[in-house]
């Protein structure tokens, strides 16, 4: 468990004289101007995206309240944080961002709603052993892919354990989940191996967790993957599969037929070196992590590239990565990318919301508050 020491007495003490002190004199200069924001595609190009902010812990979304700032003033008690360890994939659902982190063996997730964290999978009757991906349906509840154990588990929108779905004769090597909006159907990818010829899409029912069909097999044309990572569900029920080993992502409709392909080798815009994960948003577009280029593309429905944000570094920074991963779209379009590396997820929001709206818009900085009349006079 990766935790952050947010305040020693030595510190404090050090804080409190420097106030004192600074009450004694001039006042402080003024704070430098804010920087600007950092925009996506970068001037002259119109812009799409701002990045928007960085979660790395609990206090992301549970900063000190005023009693924890008393106490630790009065008493020197420090205060910690839960950091994210070795994140994975994420997703997010009306101002809720869920995270599965590989090394801490749980889902952590940030309530921006409710200004709460807490984690999903330590339950002693059926614990997480190595959570994977992750989704979510449109009530809320939780799908998570558990590598070790090779079962899809299934929690309710608090983080109650509901169901299992699936288990180790059912697949291979268990590396994602998705759901429907609906609830209706989990998509469970099975990324085979060297010597397995499990190279395929397995679809469930999401109820009763009943197989229903397969889609695809190990093999290079139309229809068949080789080492597939991710599934998204797109307008129309469209799905869209990282066929890692081919370097492409192929689309199916919703019954498995395959439709076509895109993307090939290469190190150029549009093309995949170490594709991963990926995800839509609520116009269709597709939206593709690669691990190798450290950066996110994003393509029409039909996979024509529009842009791509990020770029490979080892210094950290927002839209840097070193080892990204997973990578989710919420209900408005803010987009939620983890880097594995940094041990962090960046949210970037599309230009045409503002900060305040959205699900997470609305929870971080609610409404004011309706003026009483005699605030009006």
């Amino acid at each position: 468990m990766n935790r952050f020491i947010l305040g020693t007495p030595a510190a404090l003490l050090a804080a409190v004289l420097v106030s004192g002190l600074a009450g004694c004199g001039t006042a402080p200069p003024e704070s430098a101007e804010k920087p600007a924001p950092l925009m996506f595609p970068s001037p002259p190009d119109e812009p799409r995206f701002v990045y928007e902010r960085t979660l790395r812990s609990s206090i992301d979304v549970d900063p000190l309240n005023k009693e924890s700032e008393l106490r630790l003033m009065l008493t020197g008690e420090a205060t910690t944080a839960e950091g994210l360890v070795k994140p994975y994939a994420v997703a997010a659902h009306q101002g809720k961002v869920y995270v599965s982190d590989t090394v801490d063996r749980f889902v952590k997730v940030f309530d921006f709603p409710n200004k709460k964290y807490y984690k999903i999978g330590d339950d002693d009757r059926e614990p997480l052993a190595k959570p994977l991906g992750i989704d979510v349906d449109s009530a809320g509840n939780v799908y998570v892919a558990d590598g070790t154990r090779k079962y899809v588990m299934v929690y309710d929108t608090n983080g109650k354990f509901q169901r299992k779905i699936g288990g180790p004769n059912s697949f291979e090597r268990l590396s994602s989940v998705t759901v429907d909006p609906e609830g209706n159907r989990v998509y469970v990818v099975d990324i085979g191996g060297v010597t397995s010829d499990q190279h395929q899409v397995q679809v469930f029912d999401a109820k009763t967790g009943n197989h229903l069909f397969n889609i695809g097999k190990r093999g290079g044309d139309l229809g068949e993957f080789n080492l597939p990572r991710d599934l998204a569900v797109g307008k129309d029920g469209r799905l869209y599969v990282v066929d890692g080993g081919n370097f492409r992502v192929q689309i199916f409709d919703r019954d498995g037929k395959p439709i076509k392909a895109f993307g090939k080798v290469g190190k150029q815009p549009g093309q995949f070196s170490r594709p991963k994960e990926i995800a839509t948003d609520p116009q269709g577009n597709v939206y593709v992590a690669d691990a190798a280029f450290g950066n996110f593309q994003i393509f029409s429905p039909d996979g024509e590239l529009l842009m791509y944000i990020g770029e490979r570094s080892e210094r950290e920074a927002p839209a840097r990565y070193m080892l990204p991963a997973g990578i989710a779209v919420d209900e408005d379009g803010r987009v939620y990318f983890v880097d594995q590396w940094f041990r962090r997820v960046d949210v970037f929001r599309p230009v045409v919301i503002k900060e305040n709206e959205g699900a997470l818009g609305r929870a971080i900085f609610p409404p004011a508050p309706p003026e009483t009349k005699a605030e009006k006079k």
